[in-house]
């Protein structure tokens, strides 16, 4: 148990400076598009900054690893969620990012939000959250492959918007919600991934793994959530984007990930009550969020 809550914090620290780094490594970079993959990622490579970026992203990935095996699906959720705080203080120090009333106000609910998740999870006694340990592969694709596609879909439409030059500026919550999605997907893939792990001798536990949907699934969504996400993360301010991104990532982990693993939900009252309550909020609070800025905006670069 107390491993898996060390773990949840230290990826945290390591997700959020890996999105401060990689954002202000784009924000001195040529600008990036989705449409020239290959010159995106040339350029990307070619920065020591944004490297650092990925190589603490991809040490956060090594970290929720160890959190899916010993803690349950929502659980796990609402510690990550806990880092926008943290993401939002290192935006506003490192790269000069403010923050309106309005989306203080809003991730704050967030927050609140997930509080209330938290604060519906038991870990011991008849009714304590079980860690699911499978899932269905039928039921994993039929979530997983609408979900793809959903995300694809609502980046293009974002895509096509920023491009009317007339329109204001997107603060990106579009662009949150298309890549939380497919990180969503990729959440439910590491927790299969940890689940694997778990059983077995390596070669078989390999073999196991290479039959299932779960590698394949993380190779989709690492590419196409890569360069998603650098686009995005060049266009718009990581005190925003990052937190909607986390935000979908969470809640869709948090409810179809806990139902495709066989993680029931409460029977007491009032841990449902919170458990639904809070999961509503914070999809009413993103829903209400604001999806321009009031002024143009440029790439944050590196502080003199």
């Amino acid at each position: 148990m107390w491993w898996g809550v060390a773990a949840a914090l230290l990826a945290n620290v390591l997700y959020s400076a890996g999105f401060v780094l990689e954002k202000r490594a784009l924000g001195a970079l040529p600008e990036v598009t989705v449409r020239r993959p290959a010159r995106l990622l040339r350029l990307v490579l070619g920065s020591p900054l944004w490297i650092g970026g990925s190589l603490a992203l991809a040490a956060g990935f090594a970290a929720q690893l160890a959190v899916y095996r010993t803690l349950p699906i929502a659980a796990a959720q609402g510690l990550f969620v806990s880092g926008l705080v943290l993401l939002v203080l290192l935006s506003a120090r490192l790269l000069g990012e403010e923050t309106s009333g309005r989306e203080r106000y809003a991730l704050g609910a967030i927050l609140l939000a997930l509080l209330m998740v938290v604060l519906s999870l038991r870990e011991s006694g008849a009714d304590a959250d079980t860690v699911g340990r499978d899932a269905p592969y039928p039921l994993i694709l039929l979530v997983c492959v609408p979900a793809l596609a959903a995300g694809v879909w609502l980046y293009s439409s974002a895509e096509r918007n920023a491009r009317h030059r007339h329109r204001l500026p997107t603060t990106g919550v579009e662009y949150g919600i298309a890549v939380g999605l497919l990180y969503g997907v990729s959440s439910l893939a590491v927790k299969g991934v940890s689940s694997h792990l778990t059983t077995g001798g390596v070669g078989a536990s390999v073999l196991a793994l290479l039959r299932s949907p779960y590698p394949y699934l993380l190779l989709f969504t690492g590419a196409f959530g890569l360069v998603m996400s650098q686009a995005a993360l060049q266009r718009c301010r990581a005190s925003l984007i990052v937190p909607v991104c986390t935000t979908v990532t969470c809640l869709f982990t948090a409810v179809l990930g806990t139902l495709s693993f066989g993680e029931e939900l409460p029977d007491e009252p009032l841990r449902l009550a919170l458990r639904v309550l809070g999961t509503v909020l914070a999809v009413t609070v993103l829903l209400a969020m604001p999806k321009h800025d009031t002024a143009p905006r440029t790439p944050a670069g590196p502080r003199s």
